[in-house]
């Protein structure tokens, strides 16, 4: 009988520590200092991870303008292999608005024109994509995109007709 009592106290004791260290660790919960820790973590790693995401969001913009000013330098071929000449592709109410140019696209960040390339005859053009509000801000590199007939491009008001310019290839990396 002594022995079962020494077994008995022992199991009560063992479960009585188990408990108590069990509930210990239920309760136990955050302390100020582990919280506060976790959200500086947070705070580093998002302002490492914003500015790489606006970064890739303009470039993004500024690669679907470049497909935009493809696709208007295509319509202009297309009018002047009907018409033999550049000449009246802007006139009112001929200039189209593609999808590529609507609002839901680049439109709101890209305004599209199309002017006579420098030295201008009827057989040139020159087709300009100017950033738009947040883009205008955040594109100071490129800025301006333009894309002429003899499909030199260009961005910043540099002109790269041999195609070797680092800064326009750059902007039209895509």
């Amino acid at each position: 009988m002594r022995n079962r009592g020494k077994v008995m106290a022992r199991s009560t004791a063992w479960r009585a520590g188990r408990n108590s260290s069990a509930e210990w660790l239920r309760n136990r919960g955050f302390t100020l200092l582990e919280l506060m820790i976790v959200v500086v973590i947070i705070a580093i790693l998002a302002a490492i991870a914003y500015p790489s995401y606006i970064s890739y969001i303009t470039k993004t913009k500024r690669s679907a303008a470049e497909g935009c000013l493809s696709e208007y330098a295509n319509y202009m071929e297309r009018y002047y292999t009907t018409n033999l000449t550049y000449a009246g592709a802007g006139a009112v109410g001929t200039w189209p608005t593609l999808d590529c140019a609507s609002p839901s696209q680049t439109g709101n960040d890209y305004g599209y024109a199309l002017g006579p390339a420098p030295g201008s005859s009827t057989n040139t053009y020159q087709l300009t994509a100017t950033p738009q509000g947040s883009q205008s801000v955040r594109d100071t590199q490129c800025g301006t995109l333009t894309l002429n007939q003899a499909g030199a491009r260009g961005a910043a008001g540099i002109v790269d007709t041999t195609g070797t310019n680092p800064a326009v290839v750059a902007c039209w990396k895509g």
